[in-house]
């Protein structure tokens, strides 16, 4: 099995790259932001230490996780970011480890982890194979400006905590991995997944 791991910053289009890959026979994708939600809603540890650094306001009357909420406090503030994902990522990064583990015995032959912080969390150097999703700037905040309701300044924040696109790009290609142009059509976002799964190894048919 070969591990892949999908990054992009916000906006990038990140997801529905790892979605195209999902498409193909023999893939499994994990979406960090989705191991994370689950995580702070039901993982006891994870969730008692939200509510211990964060307040129990974290927390709707029903038990959910205000997203929203919690985003206005961390973003924009480093040091609440950065004991957010000190609770989240350690957590975050056992799920994976189990899933990977479970797909390789289930005979899965492209494992993808999609995530923003693949560099920031030295996950690239974990898995077998980097692509970095890119799109211009403008692009990228259109994209997230109308996916999230937020506004151009709180988009430009969160690009401010993730690394330089730049940056991105030259450790992706240092890797060997590769950069997926995403500023174009959908159909060139699928030709490019579909190359990378036979790259790979796995069933592109």
């Amino acid at each position: 099995m070969i591990t892949l791991g999908v990054t992009g910053g916000i906006g990038s289009g990140k997801s529905a790259f790892a979605a195209r890959l999902a498409r193909h026979p023999g893939v499994r994708v994990v979406l960090a932001d989705d191991l994370a939600k689950r995580l702070m809603a039901t993982d006891p540890g994870v969730r008692a230490a939200v509510v211990a650094r964060f307040g129990p306001e974290t927390y709707r009357a029903d038990g959910t996780l205000d997203r929203a909420a919690l985003a206005a406090r961390v973003f924009g503030q480093p040091d609440e970011l950065a004991a957010l994902n000190a609770i989240v990522h350690p957590a975050v990064r056992r799920a994976v480890r189990e899933a990977a583990e479970a797909a390789r015995t289930e005979g899965v032959r492209l494992f993808v982890y999609e995530t923003a912080l693949l560099f920031e969390t030295g996950a690239d150097v974990v898995v077998d194979h980097v692509a970095l999703v890119t799109a211009p700037e403008a692009v990228r905040l259109e994209r997230a400006m109308e996916r999230d309701g937020l506004s151009e300044a709180q988009v430009r924040t969160r690009m401010a905590e993730q690394i330089d696109a730049a940056d991105a790009e030259a450790r992706t290609r240092a890797l060997g991995g590769t950069v997926v142009d995403n500023g174009g059509a959908l159909a060139a976002l699928d030709a490019q997944a579909e190359a990378l799964v036979a790259r790979l190894g796995g069933d592109a048919s």
